[in-house]
């Protein structure tokens, strides 16, 4: 069983105080990765790490910066938050392994990105737990923009032939207008009217993007809280399974 994990910037950090881990929640989660015993990529968002030091220098996934100072401090910031990370698995016993997508993604002028894996594939065969983050990308004719988490594990699980897709974030799941978790999403018309309608897209990681991007998978799909993170690695389907045709 191979499986993509997403772990939330949010969940991770204290996201209104810069450059601060929660300690608590990521001890939480790097003890439910501790008990999975098969194949598995790690993913992590921002929060308080790439999302502060972004915001100073005006990056996003769609305005760039050739300043290379911001690009270092982006960067930078970002490869602190995956050390803590790696760290939290490692002292649990986990085989986690560090890779920053910024030395090896691009993107095309056409907003393409071109993301190698092989390092990945073969970093699982020999047992590791490769460990991505979101981070800056190389991006031609806006110098360096973000490359956000989701768009990683969108990237990712098709690469390794993932059986199953996890997004660990602050919400339960996708949740409706009265605010109730919704079981499962098979279209994006279907949650369009609790999400924002269909122009409703963030994919540095609103929920509307989030969505829309896994219905793409062809394998299941299921975004829930960090207190269902155990039951997901155990084979649970907890929160909201989000499954498009390919996928069913």
């Amino acid at each position: 069983m191979t499986v993509v994990l997403k772990l939330g910037g949010s969940v991770v950090t204290e996201k209104g105080v810069p450059e601060t881990v929660d300690d608590e929640a990521l001890a939480a989660a790097a003890d439910a990765v501790a008990d999975y015993h098969g194949e598995l990529v790690v993913v992590h968002g921002g929060g308080s790490f790439g999302h502060h030091h972004a915001a100073d220098y005006g990056v996003s996934t769609t305005e760039g910066t050739h300043d290379a100072a911001g690009v270092a401090a982006i960067h930078g910031a970002m490869k602190r938050l995956n050390d803590a990370v790696v760290a939290a698995l490692a002292e649990r016993g986990v085989p986690a392994v560090p890779v920053h997508p910024f030395s090896a993604a691009s993107r095309g002028a056409d907003g393409r990105l071109d993301l190698p894996t092989a390092q990945v594939r073969t970093m699982l065969a020999e047992g590791f737990v490769p460990v991505l983050h979101g981070d800056l990308v190389a991006h031609r004719g806006e110098g360096a923009t973000v490359l956000s988490g989701d768009e990683l594990v969108v990237e990712l699980a098709p690469a390794v032939d993932a059986d199953r897709v996890g997004v660990c974030s602050t919400v339960p799941g996708v949740l409706d207008e009265t605010g109730a978790v919704i079981d499962s999403v098979s279209a994006f018309d279907e949650v369009a009217s609790a999400l924002g309608g269909s122009d409703a897209t963030d994919v540095s990681g609103g929920m509307a993007g989030k969505v829309r991007a896994l219905l793409a998978l062809d394998s299941p799909a299921h975004v829930f809280g960090p207190d269902a993170l155990s039951a997901f690695l155990a084979g649970g389907d907890p929160g909201t399974t989000v499954a498009g045709d390919d996928a069913r």
